[in-house]
């Protein structure tokens, strides 16, 4: 289905029957890295799997920036009429949830980030390195984005009062001091640490994700 923010169409498909719930995907991929998750949840939730902007089958665009792709969110959330949706964000999304539950607290009902950095140097050293050599080669926008943003502060992650689980992998591309103290400045939210996973390994295409999620759902 396509949903129209301003001068950008989002691609996104709707299955299962329940309380909204959306799914937003990382840096360069799209929507179908969540089929096994949700196939799980459409049996008592309405997924939304999305498209973020100049992804899988939505617009493109010259420039990339977590906050318009923020707001395609919020209007699309907004434009379907829907009532608190809970959101699942990995990477990117994760960090597009972020900001959704900063400017608008009131918007969801739950909120479930992994994977997640709010400032480039949350992310490790050898990654960083990794991605600046092939920005050097391609250019790529989407790898100027994660070199460059996020930028949330600590006082800005304070300010959350959306219910939220933090999840990361043990051997995750992110920190593993950063991914706590995104943590620890979310009011009340919980922290779980996966052993022996990486920043996709219980993501892509696993059912190792919906067991990590359910019981805080």
């Amino acid at each position: 289905m396509i949903f129209k923010a301003g001068d950008i169409e989002l691609y996104y498909e709707k299955s299962g029957q329940g309380d909204p719930f959306f799914l937003l995907h990382g840096n360069g991929e799209d929507h179908t890295i969540f089929n096994v998750l949700t196939k799980q949840l459409s049996k008592n939730y309405t997924v939304y799997a999305i498209d973020s902007r100049d992804h899988g089958k939505s617009s493109r665009v010259k420039t990339l920036n977590y906050q318009s792709m923020m707001e395609d969110i919020a209007a699309l959330i907004q434009g379907l009429n829907l009532q608190k949706p809970m959101l699942y964000g990995f990477s990117d999304g994760g960090i597009i949830g972020l900001l959704l539950a900063i400017k608008y607290p009131n918007m969801l009902s739950k909120l479930i980030i992994s994977g997640v950095n709010t400032h480039p140097s949350g992310i490790k050293p050898i990654v960083t390195l990794g991605m600046k050599v092939t920005y050097f080669f391609t250019r790529s926008r989407k790898h100027k984005l994660m070199l460059t943003q996020p930028n949330i502060m600590d006082s800005e992650l304070k300010t959350i009062t959306t219910p939220t689980l933090v999840l990361a992998g043990s051997n995750d591309i992110v920190k593993d001091e950063h991914t706590k103290n995104i943590a620890t400045n979310i009011q009340g939210s919980t922290l779980k640490i996966l052993e022996d996973e990486n920043h996709a390994s219980y993501v892509t295409g696993s059912e190792k994700l919906y067991d990590a999620i359910s019981p805080f759902l």
